[in-house]
């Protein structure tokens, strides 16, 4: 056998390498050279598995959605009025009370003693008023005999009136020392829940020290306070003028059902600030629900939209032309259409203009859909086909 040359042999070796890239080569240019219109047909052949829904009208909330914290309507802050040493604490921490209920009681030894040591001098200059009342009559009588001078009468006269004066500031007097005692016993000036109680018997208080003995919160009913943008004052202004507005506040997360109360007052004035416009919210708050001091979920029901095309609020996507939905025409194919939101509430989605009643939103499968392509929809729960047309009732845009 003649022998082969070390060229031949290379040649060999690189034999399958230079097949292989024959073969690549040649499918490369076909995918190119084919015409792009059937590689198209290819890709869209299959129609695309989407869930849909309809397009309904039914009532719903016109809402405004925002975030308000909880205030008491008042708020008091408990301190004595005069000095001195607590003898009786009468409160607990976290108590509730009602208005007049006694809280403290006060060492009132001392307001007792001058108390009766005024009320003794009034007694006294009342039974000297009326002597020398007795005597200025007496003498204006003689003075009128001659049987004594003038000037004698008008001094008992003179003297009656000072002791007059002198009664009159001894009740001022005891009047005060009256109100001085009734001040070492301190009441609940309202209803609500004492908060800690921070001195208890046996200390020294004066009147004007700077701590409370205790915080006296009203808890029923109470406020919510907000602040929505102040493009809805005109909104809020129009709804108020018809009838009361409805509020609603829930703690984020809380599993339980809102509060219901309803708005109070609008502020005097916008916050420049922020923009926003203040508002306060009454609720009765009957079981305690509200807490002073913390954050709820406010929503404000401005008025109830009788015929709303609302659609799950999975339908509804966003892009570079803002919101969109994909419509499913009649024949089976997918349209791209911009929405305009009116409002979104419990998972749906009031729709203001794009959409019409009946027609058929895409909920699942959007990411695989643009304008044009074929669909084929699937039940939700079995993510099969739904059953055949005769078996269902008919709507607008069900396939024939």
């Amino acid at each position: 056998m003649p022998a082969i040359s070390p060229s031949k042999k290379a040649f060999l070796r690189r034999k399958p390498l230079l097949l292989l890239g024959l073969v690549l080569a040649i499918g490369i240019a076909a995918f190119y050279l084919w015409p792009s219109s059937n590689r198209s047909k290819a890709r869209t052949a299959a129609a695309q598995p989407v869930i849909v829904a309809d397009v309904v009208a039914k009532p719903m909330p016109v809402d405004i959605t925002t975030i308000g914290h909880v205030e008491t309507i008042a708020s008091v802050a408990v301190r004595s009025r005069v000095d001195g040493q607590i003898a009786k604490v009468l409160v607990g921490d976290g108590q509730e009370v009602k208005a007049g209920d006694v809280l403290f009681q006060l060492d009132d030894r001392q307001a007792q003693a001058l108390l009766a040591q005024a009320q003794g001098n009034l007694i006294k200059d009342r039974a000297q008023l009326k002597y020398a009342k007795q005597e200025a009559e007496r003498l204006t009588s003689l003075a009128r005999k001659n049987a004594v001078s003038q000037s004698q009468s008008e001094q008992s006269e003179a003297n009656a009136g000072a002791l007059e004066g002198t009664v009159k500031a001894d009740e001022a007097q005891v009047a005060n020392l009256q109100a001085q005692l009734s001040y070492t016993v301190i009441h609940a000036p309202i209803d609500g829940r004492i908060g800690t109680v921070h001195l208890k018997a046996g200390n020294t208080i004066q009147s004007n020290g700077s701590a409370p003995l205790a915080m006296l919160n009203q808890m029923r009913p109470i406020y919510v306070s907000f602040a929505v943008p102040q493009s809805d004052l005109g909104r809020i202004q129009e709804a108020m003028a018809k009838a009361p507005i409805k509020v609603t506040a829930s703690a984020p997360d809380s599993g339980e059902p809102p509060a219901i109360g309803q708005i109070a007052y609008i502020e005097n004035a916008i916050d420049s600030a922020s923009n926003t416009l203040p508002i306060k919210a009454r609720f009765d708050n009957a079981d305690d629900r509200l807490w002073p001091g913390q954050f709820v979920n406010v929503v404000v029901t401005l008025r109830i939209e009788p015929e709303a095309l609302v659609v799950p609020s999975e339908a509804v996507q966003t892009g570079q032309q803002g919101f969109y939905v994909y419509v499913i025409k009649p024949d089976m194919t997918a349209e791209f259409r911009t929405v305009t939101i009116a409002q979104v509430a419990d998972n749906q989605t009031v729709i203001a203009k794009g959409v019409a009643k009946g027609e058929r939103v895409v909920t699942t499968g959007q990411l695989r859909l643009k304008n044009g392509t074929r669909v084929e929809i699937k039940d939700a729960n079995t993510g099969q086909p739904p059953p055949p047309a005769e078996n269902v009732a008919s709507g607008p845009g069900a396939p024939s």
